[in-house]
């Protein structure tokens, strides 16, 4: 997995590769903004493009300044670069970059405090302007110019971090950031730029690495952790020969009402297609026609009225329940019976969520162990309003443990909270699969994998990657405006055994 690292253990890795590589300050944001020139002049081929680099007087500054000079050796012609003198401090790198620019034919402005904004008509901009040490929202000059800029129609590239952006910790919605179009970060992407509220000031996302030292990132032991294709590669368990159904468990999806079959059938469609042996929908008696002929591979138990179904729990390794399946008081009776009868790991979704946000006595039953699947108004439903996405996890961190629960927040990077206070963020999915009954396919993969004996964790980890992979596998070598979850769901095991080869 690929650790993500909060600002300060950014600047710790930084210290430490300079110190033990050894290499100097100045020759590793050489580094840097070469990684971050090798990026640009390969997607942006047109050297009589003009070019404006802003630049501060701090290192995200010197990076710019440097990058500004590269540019110039690669054969850009059209560059400008503007300082922005709004504070009397500069660091050394910075100066000796300066420095080094200033021996070039490159016009070179500099603004200082209360000047009139230069007029920019450069149809590239790149923001070199504050780096990650930033921690306060901007002001001043430097909110002026930021203002400014985000006014420019024009391709907007940032170093690093957008100017404004903070690495971690919570986004203010007022506060003013540039919007960068294109975002070319340093080694790995920062924790925010994989919450929702990065998404108007990073369009493109690309990360170059600059050879920090990974074993003393590692070190650092960062509860935030990127999941990668090899992590799935080494989790995924290979089907024996010898193997029957009885070897792969025996799942139970409870969802469903009359008017929500469509819920019932996905999600109990996918729990079969990620690979439990078994699979056994409790649905309403009216659906029964509905699930023989689109899943005839799954069996039912049928619900009639007011009346709860006679179950035997023992049969069963793993339960996934809430899709579809209302909060009205048969459905509450019914979430009850499961939690007191039912000691094995389970999967609690959608109206799950909500009747346990309405009875919150219910978590006193709720196995340990046991995985939530919420979205952002089902989660602060459960646990109450939020402002950002930065307190959420926080919150979930903090019930997980409580709890000893599993709490899979969903969104375009869905986050794994596990009770020992670790976040894995999924790095697989796109917007095609922006589309209603996802969250079902979604519930079904994490019943089968529980099914199959994975651990919490990892069917948490598991089931959302190969969720997005499986719709990234449609819609992006496809074209796909939208993936249908149906679709997604007959290609899951097309998807895990590429995976496993």
């Amino acid at each position: 997995m690929l650790p993500l690292l909060l600002a300060s253990q950014i600047r710790e890795a930084d210290a430490y590769t300079i110190a033990h590589e050894p290499i100097a300050s100045i020759d590793l944001m050489e580094r840097a903004s070469k990684a971050f020139v090798g990026w640009f002049v390969n997607h942006f081929p047109d050297r009589n493009k003009s070019i404006a680099i802003y630049c501060g007087t701090g290192n995200n500054g010197g990076d710019g300044v440097a990058i500004a000079r590269m540019l110039y050796d690669h054969g850009y012609e059209a560059l400008s670069v503007k300082i922005a003198r709004f504070s009397s401090r500069s660091t050394d790198e910075f100066d000796k970059n300066l420095a080094r620019l200033k021996r070039l034919d490159i016009p070179l402005t500099e603004i200082e405090n209360g000047d009139d904004l230069p007029e920019e008509n450069s149809g590239i901009i790149i923001d070199a302007l504050l780096g990650t040490g930033l921690n306060k929202p901007l002001e001043g000059d430097y909110e002026k110019l930021v203002k400014y800029l985000n006014s420019i129609e024009c391709t907007m590239v940032a170093v690093d971090i957008p100017t404004g952006f903070f690495a971690d910790g919570e986004i203010n919605p007022n506060a003013t950031i540039l919007k960068a179009g294109l975002l070319i970060t340093f080694q790995q992407p920062k924790i925010n730029f994989l919450l929702p509220e990065s998404s108007p000031y990073v369009g493109c996302l690309e990360v170059v690495n600059i050879g920090l030292n990974e074993k003393f990132i590692r070190s650092l032991n960062s509860p935030y952790q990127l999941v990668e294709e090899k992590d799935i590669r080494a989790k995924l368990k290979q089907r024996h020969r010898f193997s029957n159904k009885g070897t792969y468990g025996h799942a139970l999806i409870i969802a469903g009402q009359p008017e929500t079959m469509g819920a019932a059938l996905l999600s109990s469609s996918a729990c079969a297609c990620a690979g439990a042996g078994l699979t056994t929908a409790c649905i309403p008696e009216s659906g029964l026609t509905a699930l023989n002929s689109h899943q005839p591979e799954v069996m039912a138990i049928v619900r009639k009225g007011n009346t709860l179904p006679d179950i035997d729990w023992t049969k069963f390794t793993a339960i996934a329940i809430g899709p579809g399946l209302g909060k009205d008081a048969n459905a509450l009776k019914l979430f009850t019976a499961v939690l007191k009868n039912f000691n094995n790991l389970m999967v609690i979704d959608a109206d799950a969520i909500n009747m346990l946000a309405s009875n919150q006595g219910l978590w006193e039953y709720v196995p340990k162990g046991s995985v939530l699947t919420p979205h952002v108004k089902e989660f602060d439903r459960l646990f109450g309003e939020h402002k950002n996405w930065w307190q959420r996890m926080q919150t979930a961190k903090q019930k997980a443990k409580e709890h000893g629960v599993y709490i899979v927040l969903k969104n375009d990077y869905t986050i794994t909270i596990t009770p020992d206070e670790k976040f894995y963020f999924n790095s697989t999915s796109n917007a095609a699969m922006a589309t209603g009954g996802m969250g079902d396919v979604l519930t079904g993969i994490m019943g089968a994998l529980l099914a199959q004996k994975y651990t919490p964790e990892d069917a948490c980890i598991i089931g959302n990657y190969i969720h997005g992979k499986a719709g990234d596998e449609l819609a992006l070598p496809n074209r796909m405006y939208v993936v249908l979850p149906g679709r997604l769901m007959t290609q899951l095991p097309v998807t895990m055994a590429k995976l496993m080869a």
